[in-house]
């Protein structure tokens, strides 16, 4: 099975999600259930149809969250060398050479990556572009509307 990289605080707000599904999500559907059932006849019981689809969206979620950590391999950034060649984790900071305009990015899992918050994917085509070339390199990237050629200005092991 093939491990998917991870990085430490992707892992910590996984088992948070996980631990609040668990410790109070789970317990209160089980609760509704419980308090549904004693309204009577369940064939028309709007309540109790509705705890029982809300408790198979939380197991499925607590599974989904289970398989995710199983199949991980957490990678701590922090504890590597700064040798300034990217790799999954670091915080890159790119000089687009045709716009002159700068963007810093950190590289992340799959599951991690929000463009909003500057996160994007391992897999995303920058990514792949950018791993491991070194500060002061050049790579084209493919955009939809071409090319775009970016100067890796710094990389971050933070």
């Amino acid at each position: 099975m093939k491990k998917v990289p991870m990085t430490v605080e992707g892992e910590a707000r996984l088992r948070e999600e996980l631990n609040h599904l668990k410790a109070v999500v789970r317990p209160r559907v089980i609760a509704d259930i419980a308090t549904a059932r004693e309204h009577g006849d369940l064939k028309e019981n709007a309540e109790y149809h509705a705890a029982r689809e809300e408790q198979g969206f939380t197991e499925g979620r607590i599974k989904e969250i289970e398989g995710k950590l199983a199949d991980s391999q957490v990678i701590d950034v922090k504890s590597m060398p700064a040798t300034g060649k990217v790799v999954f984790g670091t915080t890159v900071t790119l000089y687009n050479v045709d716009t002159e305009d700068t963007v810093t990015y950190q590289i992340v899992g799959d599951d991690e990556a929000d463009v909003k918050m500057k996160k994007i994917s391992y897999a995303s085509p920058i990514a792949k572009a950018i791993i491991g070339k070194e500060e002061g390199d050049e790579v084209a990237v493919k955009i939809p509307s071409g090319e775009a050629v970016y100067e890796i200005e710094k990389v971050e092991y933070i």
